[in-house]
């Protein structure tokens, strides 16, 4: 558990190499770009002609200078230079407004395309793929995946772009202006690169390891707040504090560690990069003594040196961004690659509601090695009324589950109306689904947006309607606000009846053929348990419905009780017939209940 803790965090910020497979799937986020590919191209080329005009600057600074002194080359007065200098500014400022400009437009449109897109499949993906996935992961692939994309392609990719144009120009042009000074100057590089890529790769994973060590420790925190209740009863706060003691302990003994290391490449690239602009200086110094060097020419040279060097720097933290990004698109990607289930409604499809399971036998995807169901076969009239009874794990919900169709069943075959179920369009076939569940779910909307989830093309009258029949009318309208009224999440502004009764209405409102009711009132209060008990009577007036019970004494009136047991139907009959078989397992429970 405290593994699993304290990695989590650090997915998000995991890094790719950039290998041509990596680059690739990166590229595959990309194609969310190419309906915008014109606005992109005219981001290109401002971010091109910025980045060169950019590097005039220099040049005419140092032009500056040899006008002052006597020696310009392309000006002969130093207002002229000044110009020229406001000129080039003002030119540039221009393109890049155009660049920014144009690449938030493109990576705006596209990455809210991306979330859609994710979205979208989320959404349409089976619930064996939510079974082994927390939401919490699935919103930080919509949130945190594609908002590291988004920089990417808003910031780092034209950045990238920009330094190394920055870097080629400004290389060839210092090249050009002194090409002995240059040589001497590029020889410090590869001491710096060299000790970067050493120091740097230790200093990394030295960072890695106290970000291990840290997220350790919050779990230490995490767990013993979340069970407070258990540590103060047991009166162990001392011996959470010293467990949290210890973990922040390791932590600071990294982080010393790292830091150790930390101020000797510092201290290492200080020493060697102010050095080599000193060497440089000494060496640039000689050749304007000489004559082979302007002053101007010089300081066009140091001035460019530092566009290299800023360049080069920038480069290292945008390679680190890529990094992130192809690990975001590869878990992005991920989603967006599954099978899922979309099948667009194909018209209406009116069924009666005769359901039969045939030599069913299932297993959960995650749990391939635990049988639930097992050679399972029952019919069900259309119009009846059956209830599922059975103990925790004897394959209740899984029944529904299939009937759902949720998952696919291994083996044995479903039909509704003597058709196999596989063969209807699954949307059209859901519609004619309705469920009322134990726990009930609202959104955070309005009780009208609630009650209108069941048909969302309803009008006001049948949602008002709806509400009649759930018997949740009169407390509707006792609201200020009645139907506008706002439930709070997940309903949490409302009792559990009111909830019920709320999610009986959306059930009316959808009018399904086949209704499945998941024990409506087993957590309610005798008063709410009397009132949603009518409204579920109301609404599964002729409809085939399935009941799964738990407590027993709310199924009399059911046409035939289904008794299930390991994954297979043990007993099956009505409430008075089931009750007098001699240790049956239904008057068992019965007895149970009732003692």
């Amino acid at each position: 558990m405290a593994k699993r803790g304290g990695k989590a965090p650090l997915a998000k910020e995991e890094k790719r190499k950039l290998t041509k497979e990596n680059l690739q799937r990166l590229a595959g986020a990309f194609r969310f770009m190419l309906p915008y590919k014109g606005l992109f191209i005219l981001g290109l080329i401002a971010l091109a002609l910025s980045s060169l005009l950019l590097l005039a600057f220099p040049r005419l600074s140092g032009e500056l200078l040899d006008v002052a002194t006597g020696k310009g080359k392309y000006f002969g007065n130093i207002n002229h230079v000044v110009v020229a200098l406001l000129g080039i500014l003002l030119v540039q400022s221009v393109f890049s407004f155009v660049r920014v400009y144009t690449f938030a437009i493109v990576s705006e449109r596209g990455m809210a395309d991306l979330r859609k897109a994710v979205y979208e499949k989320v959404v349409w993906l089976p619930m064996s793929f939510f079974d082994s996935r927390r939401v919490g992961e699935l919103m930080s692939r919509i949130t945190a995946d594609v908002g590291t994309l988004q920089e990417t392609f808003t910031t780092s990719l034209a950045e990238l772009l920009r330094q190394v144009l920055t870097l080629l120009f400004g290389i060839g042009i210092i090249f050009y202006l002194a090409p002995s000074l240059a040589g001497f100057m590029l020889l410090t590089f590869p001491v710096l690169v060299i000790a970067a890529l050493i120091f740097g790769k230790y200093i990394r994973k030295l960072s890695k390891k106290t970000q291990d060590k840290l997220a350790d420790a919050n779990v230490v925190v995490e767990e013993s707040l979340q069970s407070i209740f258990i540590v103060k009863a047991f009166t162990n706060e001392l011996f959470e504090i010293n467990r949290y003691g210890r973990a922040l302990k390791e932590v600071v003994s990294v982080a010393i560690q790292s830091a150790r290391y930390r101020g000797i490449f510092i201290s290492f690239i200080v020493f060697a990069l102010f050095g080599g602009i000193v060497a440089v200086g000494w060496y640039g110094a000689t050749l304007v003594q000489s004559g082979a060097l302007s002053v101007g020419e010089l300081f066009a040279f140091v001035f460019y040196t530092s566009f290299i060097g800023f360049s080069i720097a920038g480069l290292g933290e945008i390679f680190t961004q890529v990094q992130r990004s192809i690990g975001a698109s590869e878990r992005v990607l991920e989603i967006l690659y599954h099978q899922d289930e979309a099948e667009p409604e194909a018209g209406k499809l009116n069924l009666n509601g005769a359901i039969s399971f045939e030599n069913v036998s299932f297993a959960y995807p995650s749990r391939k090695d635990y049988q639930v169901l097992e050679d399972l076969n029952f019919t069900i009239s259309a119009g009846e009324k059956v209830a599922l009874v059975g103990q925790s794990g004897s394959g209740k919900s899984t029944i529904i589950n299939l009937l759902m169709r949720f998952y696919q069943i291994q083996q044995g075959m479903i039909r509704v109306d003597g058709q196999d179920v596989n063969d209807f369009n699954l949307t059209a076939y859901r519609h004619n689904l309705g469920v009322v569940p134990q726990e009930v779910i609202l959104f955070g909307g309005s009780i009208r947006e609630n009650i209108r989830y069941g048909r969302p093309d309803a009008t006001d009258e049948q949602v008002r309607e709806a509400a009649r029949k759930a018997n949740a009318l009169e407390f509707i309208e006792g609201f200020p606000e009645q139907f506008e009224t706002l439930v709070g999440e997940r309903g949490v502004k409302l009792s559990g009846g009111q909830r019920q009764r709320i999610a009986i209405a959306r059930a009316i409102l959808k009018d399904p053929v086949i209704l499945i009711l998941d024990e409506a009132t087993s957590s309610l209060d005798a008063h709410s348990e009397v009132l949603v008990q009518e409204a579920l009577e109301k609404l599964m007036e002729g409809r085939t419905t399935i009941i799964i019970a738990h407590r027993l004494s709310t199924i009399k009136k059911v046409d035939r009780i289904f008794v299930i047991q390991q994954g297979k139907l043990a007993e099956m009959g009505s409430h008075a017939e089931l009750t007098r078989l001699n240790n049956g397992i239904y008057s068992n429970l019965l007895k149970l209940q009732l003692q």
